[in-house]
């Protein structure tokens, strides 16, 4: 049987005017900025007149560690919002914007797929309304007010040995990591090592999906420290004077995207830190809205469990004072199979033992989101090659641990895929049975903080840090930022920092090779093992197959 592409299915959508979409969650047009006639912002005001409403039921979707088979989790979000939408609920979906790095390198789009995406698909996975280079040219100009401070007499004394504030750019290029600038002579500036990081991974990105408002965004932008003077005095991106014209830069881009599914119901996409080198999740003023107007929110945390979903709730949950009432656990056959040592050219046989012996990564993933008190459901992705017996695995696998598992088929039967799946998550959800509270206090110090994630969520047995890091923890522990969450920058595709080491290792150790304050996000940035800022491009990227075809529409675009 032959099946439609996502960018076929996505072609053939009906869409509705934006303003229809608005109308659903009682958003007039006045309080839209059209981008086109399918894609809209909604509007400062309306976001302000709707705080004192109630908040609705808060959902989460994550997933267990991601693998070359496939796992669906922006596919199971959008599902699961057309689903409670076809039961009867208001719902709204809550999701990332993509970034052009993993659209042009190896990951694809990041709209869903089959009959469970949002649209349009090829504006969201390329330029979309703009927001990305907002935030990349707010980031860069700041850096460029830092030399050009120095250039013109250096009034504050920054230490050029120690500016901490790179470039970044929205696209996968390794050889921009490192860097010297200002070569060619005094007309040039004075020559530094620097670098690059993607632009996913900016704190200016982190501050705008966690910034409550303008007047928020402005005092977070001034309180980034970009560099040191040589008796280690901290700058501020304030002393620079630049934080009201980087504010400027993301007016339009604090302000929420409202689209559609291909099912006409509304989706806020907006934001979008990586989950593996940043905080991983949608923005908190896309979601606090979505809350103040639907009765139920469906939102997404990046990569696996391990590290969208303990950030979202770690890191989102303890700013914005959210409390998910459930969590969706996205599995399929097939990446089981991947956990249980099947190569991906046997993935279409059955195998119910590998199946079995894959599972204990997704029980971990169980265990870790009940330990924030929260209840689990397990979503299976439904692949057409999947037998009865190797779903029966995963439904056995989840009810050892005390969760259930419920097949999907979302994304090739759209929301009638999603019925049972939406109408248990909605019971749960209504129950108020939800205890949840973050992993730790934040009290506790930088090193404990990551000693508790790098042993409850990961399993590894110790934390290998040098003086040199411990020293600097400590050292922001004294300026005053030792109540700060910690964001951990680790590879997304197992528990440890070794990629290759699938299921549920233990027995591994978590090496740091670098920390960074990110004191306007309000976050320290914990670097391990090999993980990098700013990714490279696989051997053959998906750039290789992307283009135009004869009548002018974009191909190899997924």
């Amino acid at each position: 049987m032959s099946y439609k592409s996502d960018i076929e299915i996505a072609r053939e959508a009906k869409k509705r005017p934006i303003q229809e979409i608005g109308a659903k969650l009682g958003i007039d047009s006045d309080h839209l900025l059209p981008y086109g006639h399918d894609k809209a912002k909604v509007s400062q005001e309306f976001i302000q007149s709707v705080q004192g409403n109630d908040n609705g039921k808060l959902i989460l979707v994550t997933a267990i560690n991601p693998t070359p088979a496939g796992e669906g989790k922006t596919t199971t979000t959008v599902g699961l919002g057309d689903g409670l939408n076809k039961i009867g609920k208001k719902a709204t979906i809550c999701i990332r914007e993509a970034s052009l790095g993993p659209c042009f390198g190896m990951k694809g789009g990041a709209a869903g797929g089959g009959y469970a995406q949002v649209v349009p698909m090829e504006e969201m996975n390329l330029h979309f309304t703009g927001d990305f280079h907002a935030i990349t040219s707010a980031h860069n100009l700041l850096t460029a007010m830092i030399d050009n401070h120095i250039y013109w007499g250096n009034e504050l004394e920054i230490d050029e040995r120690r500016i901490t504030w790179r470039r970044v750019m929205d696209m996968n290029d390794r050889a921009l990591r490192d860097t010297v600038i200002s070569l060619g002579g005094v007309a040039n500036g004075f020559a530094r090592q620097t670098g690059f990081d993607i632009t996913v991974a900016s704190e200016v990105m982190a501050i705008l999906c966690l910034a409550r408002d303008l007047e928020d965004l402005q005092k977070r932008l001034g309180d980034i420290i970009v560099a040191y003077t040589r008796d280690r005095k901290a700058i501020y991106a304030r002393d620079i004077g630049a934080d009201g014209a980087m504010t400027v830069l993301l007016k339009d881009a604090m302000q929420p995207n409202i689209v559609q599914t291909l099912e006409n119901n509304p989706a806020f996409v907006h934001g979008g830190p990586f989950a593996n080198i940043a905080h991983g999740c949608n923005s908190v003023i896309a979601t606090t809205t979505a809350l103040k107007i639907s009765d139920y929110v469906v939102t997404e945390a990046g990569f696996g469990a391990d590290l969208g979903a303990e950030k979202f709730m770690n890191i989102k949950c303890r700013k914005a004072g959210l409390s998910p009432d459930v969590v969706v656990l996205v599995a399929t056959v097939r990446a089981m199979k991947m956990n249980g040592g099947v190569a991906k050219k046997d993935l279409d046989e059955e195998n119910v033992a590998a199946v079995a012996d894959g599972c204990p990564n997704l029980a971990r993933h169980i265990g870790n989101l009940k330990a924030f008190g929260v209840p689990v459901v397990v979503a299976i992705n439904h692949f057409v090659t999947d037998t009865d017996a190797e779903v029966t695995a995963i439904r056995d696998a989840a009810a050892a641990e005390g969760a259930e598992a419920i097949l999907c088929r979302h994304w090739e039967l759209g929301s009638e895929g999603t019925v049972e799946l939406a109408t248990r998550v909605a019971e749960i959800a209504d129950a108020g049975v939800s205890q949840f509270a973050p992993l730790y206090r934040d009290d506790k110090s930088l090193f404990e903080k990551i000693d508790i994630i790098a042993k409850r969520i990961y399993r590894a047995d110790e934390v290998l840090a040098d003086q040199k890091i411990r020293d600097q923890l400590r050292l922001w522990e004294d300026a005053g930022y030792g109540h700060l969450p910690v964001c951990m920058a680790k590879t997304q595709y197992s528990f440890s920092t070794d990629p290759t080491l699938r299921g549920a290792p233990t027995g591994h150790s978590v090496p740091i090779r670098e920390v960074r304050l990110a004191a306007g996000a309000g976050f320290i940035v914990v670097i391990c093992g090999e993980i990098m800022t700013m990714p490279g491009l696989p051997r053959k990227p998906a750039a290789l197959e992307i283009g135009l075809n004869e009548t002018g529409e974009v191909e190899g675009l997924f």
